[in-house]
């Protein structure tokens, strides 16, 4: 029997702090500014210009932050930027001396520079990486955050750039639009330990799991963090995926035998029957008044029509009518063939090869409608078929980095307009469980979940909207679904990324709660020098990676290896396992005696 469900709470949190939760109840408010120390309140440099770096902006003034803001003179968000109190310089391009004089301007002698980050939020990663390779050269020590479109290359630079973070936007947005289109309340999806991560019933979630956090045979009263338990199959894991789950019979793509269909159309029908008539009229009277077989009959007479030419004797002898008549059809013929060709040329070149190739074959039903496969198209496309659930592309640009992603898934994509009502009956809009309108545009996922509502007012519809206040209106007032902002989701995580705050998401088990954070050890704290296994508490709190200063995460973390000042761990635990684990790791504070 399934056990209760443990929790009902959709939650994303992403790179370096999404979630900045309070601390926990057992440390005491002076120990927490005791370790503190003064706030750094340098002013912090944001490089961007797009509806992201607004949102950024936004956050770090609210969170009280000093920002300057070098933004390009086109950018339709600079007069924004400046109304939020952040001081802003006008450049179309970043070279060194905009980035000195923006305040990253650390001298040989140690002096720090006047800036204590960089955020680089620049929608190509070529000129982010430019940037962030020339603002570490002029200063060693700088916090560099970096938005990241490639996540592979972004993995790279935390290795190279040292004191770095890479936010990967889709990412972090991409599990938050999956879980609006399923419905889904089950599964919590947060970065850890530099990897993305998953809590979830041990059903839901891909083996082999990482570890179990809570032994749930008792809903009431769940075990945390047991060594093992006596029934897995409903304990609350953390894993790296989810199993594959059937939702709905899968959408093939139309393949070649559709191709063939589109290249086939009405008109080419129209004229094939026509010489078809022709063929068998010819042969008739071939046959009848030539006095010849019905199969030579039906050679001579496709011969005259397609213009293949005749060659026989016999027909050499037929009646000068009959001869007429065969040039008559050799003519017709040669301007149906003429009009043949023509149409299937434009059939062949017209339509775009991944059209032809890439439509959905049948009447699909209960799948999902993607409209808009950018970069976090791209990533709902493969978290949706890692779900097992059937879905259906639609983008207008055939070049688009989510159309080669759905080639190589095997996925079908409709090129053309998510708005157009025709678009969006290919796609089977009428008959799918849920429509995703996330192209970059807020009127175009307006318009497209307004026509999407008519033909289906039964399919749950999220859409993408950078507007918060028409965000907040649509819902209310046209009631279309949810909205959710990319930006939205990016900008706490920068925020926090920038004060390199702790980031702690918290995951109900029944009654009880656990918290998944990660911890930096501090230079002279009691931590420093013990075996990284003597932190771990039964029940209480569980080293589940560690990061040496500046390298990578291991996941396989061995129990007797010694614990060194800026080492990062990740853990799961009670709030007074958590408690415990900041006590010992933070650096103690010296007597006044002494």
């Amino acid at each position: 029997m399934r056990r209760p469900r443990w929790g009902k709470s959709v939650t994303f949190f992403g790179n370096s702090g999404a979630s900045t939760e309070s601390p926990p109840a057992s440390e005491e408010p002076s120990e927490r500014s005791a370790a503190t120390g003064t706030p750094d309140e340098r002013p912090v440099v944001v490089c961007g210009s797009d509806r992201t770096m607004l949102r950024v902006v936004t956050e770090l003034v609210s969170s009280g932050e000093r920002v300057t803001a070098i933004v390009n003179p086109v950018s339709r968000h600079r007069d924004r930027i400046g109304e939020l109190g952040a001081t802003v310089i006008l450049a179309p391009v970043i070279s060194e001396s905009l980035l000195r004089k923006a305040g990253i301007d650390a001298d040989d002698d140690g002096t720090p520079s006047t800036a204590r980050a960089l955020v680089l939020l620049d929608t190509d990663d070529v000129h982010n990486v430019h940037t962030a390779l020339t603002a570490r050269d002029m200063d060693r020590d700088l916090r560099i955050i970096l938005q990241m479109v490639n996540p592979r290359l972004g993995s790279q630079l935390n290795s190279l750039l040292g004191d770095c973070v890479v936010i990967n936007g889709p990412s972090l947005a991409a599990p938050a639009f999956v879980s609006d289109a399923l419905d889904d309340d089950e599964l919590t999806w947060m970065e850890l330990g530099g990897r993305m991560v998953v809590v979830g019933q041990a059903d839901l979630i891909r083996e082999p799991h990482l570890t179990v956090l809570a032994d749930t045979t008792s809903s009431a009263t769940p075990q945390l963090l047991p060594q093992a338990s006596v029934d897995p199959e409903g304990d609350i894991v953390l894993g790296t995926g989810v199993r594959t789950v059937w939702y709905s019979r899968g959408v093939r793509p139309a393949g070649w035998a559709m191709a063939v269909r589109d290249i086939l159309d009405s008109r080419v029908r129209k004229i094939a029957a026509l010489m078809a008539m022709l063929i068998a009229i010819g042969t008739g009277i071939v046959h009848y008044f030539g006095n010849i077989e019905w199969w030579r009959a039906l050679y001579l007479a496709a011969g005259v029509v397609t213009s293949a030419g005749i060659d026989d004797d016999k027909f050499n002898d037929a009646q000068p009518w009959v001869k007429v008549s065969a040039v008559v059809v050799q003519l017709t013929g040669i301007v149906l063939m003429a009009l043949l060709t023509a149409v299937v040329v434009d059939s062949l070149i017209g339509a775009r090869l991944s059209r032809i190739i890439g439509g959905v074959r049948g009447r699909p039903r209960n799948h999902v409608v993607v409209c808009g496969l950018g970069t976090v198209g791209a990533r709902v496309l493969e978290i949706l078929v890692e779900r097992g659930v059937a879905v259906v592309g639609v983008d207008q640009d055939d070049d688009a980095p989510g159309v080669q992603v759905a080639h190589r898934l095997k996925i079908p994509v409709v090129v053309g307009d998510s708005s157009n009502e025709e678009t969006l009956r290919s796609a089977g809009v009428q008959r799918c469980q849920a429509l995703l309108a996330i192209t970059d545009g807020d009127i175009t996922n307006l318009e497209s979940a307004m026509v999407a509502q008519e033909l289906n007012p039964d399919a749950r519809i999220t859409m993408r909207m950078f507007d918060h206040d028409l965000a907040e209106r649509v819902e209310r007032q046209l009631g279309l679904g949810n909205s959710r902002s990319v930006s939205m989701l990016v900008a706490p995580a920068v925020a926090a990324a920038v004060g390199d705050k702790r980031r702690q998401v918290i995951v109900p088990a029944g009654r009880r709660v656990l918290l998944l954070t990660e911890v930096v050890v501090e230079p002279g704290s009691v931590a420093e020098g013990r075996n990284l296994g003597s932190l771990n508490e039964a029940e209480g709190l569980r080293i589940l990676a560690r990061q040496d200063l500046n390298g990578p995460w291991d996941w396989q973390p061995t129990a007797t290896r010694a614990v060194n000042a800026g080492d990062r761990v990740a853990v799961a635990g009670t709030r007074a396992g958590l408690a415990r684990l900041l006590m010992v790791t933070r650096a103690q504070r010296k007597s006044a005696a002494s």
